[in-house]
């Protein structure tokens, strides 16, 4: 969790200028990581972030709080995006848009996974995450499902494993084009003729 702590774990709302540098740490940190893996330098993050180290360490005293933070905030506003992208767009380009949305989010955990390990050693948060993300691939199947646009028998999981399998195979050919064409033929398998 991102912010202060309490002694209950709740968070204490920050100030709008720490939040504004929390949002800047974490958004540079996502885009080192992703290039650079686990050994991306707290420093440069810093500086990309415009704020000095001083600042990260009071926000994130270690780099594997600071990477938990970002895996949670990614994954929130991924999951956050099913809805949004259902109210903007028809259905099967809201699900075109957020497989694109999970690539780029595993790319980024690609380049963390080191760290995430050791962070994230609890398999019920790896269930929750899941979860959570089986949640929002639903919801956008029944977008599609609604428009009686989706095969039958296409299951949120099947999906997420699928993407899963993708975004795997795109990072080990280290092609991002790779996985937009595999999402467009898993999409082919999901969208009805």
């Amino acid at each position: 969790m991102t912010g202060h702590e309490g002694d209950a774990g709740q968070r204490r709302p920050l100030r709008a200028d720490a939040q504004r540098n929390e949002d800047r740490l974490l958004e540079a940190a996502a885009a080192a990581f992703a290039r650079e893996g686990a050994a991306a330098s707290v420093k440069d993050i810093a500086r990309a972030a415009g704020v000095g180290v001083g600042t990260l360490y009071r926000r994130f005293p270690s780099k594997e709080l600071l990477i938990e933070a970002i895996y949670r905030q990614e994954v929130q506003r991924l999951c956050e995006a099913a809805p949004d992208l259902t109210a903007t767009h028809p259905p099967v380009d809201a699900l075109r848009t957020w497989m694109e949305r999970f690539i780029d989010f595993m790319a980024t955990k690609h380049g963390m996974a080191e760290a995430l390990a050791v962070v994230l050693t609890d398999d019920s948060e790896k269930l929750h995450t899941r979860a959570l993300l089986a949640d929002a691939i639903a919801h956008l199947l029944s977008a599609v499902e609604s428009e009686a646009l989706a095969r039958p028998g296409v299951r949120a999981q099947d999906v997420l494993m699928a993407l899963g399998g993708i975004s795997l195979i795109a990072a080990s050919e280290d092609q991002r084009d790779l996985a937009t064409r595999l999402i467009g033929l898993l999409l082919h398998g999901i969208v009805a003729s």
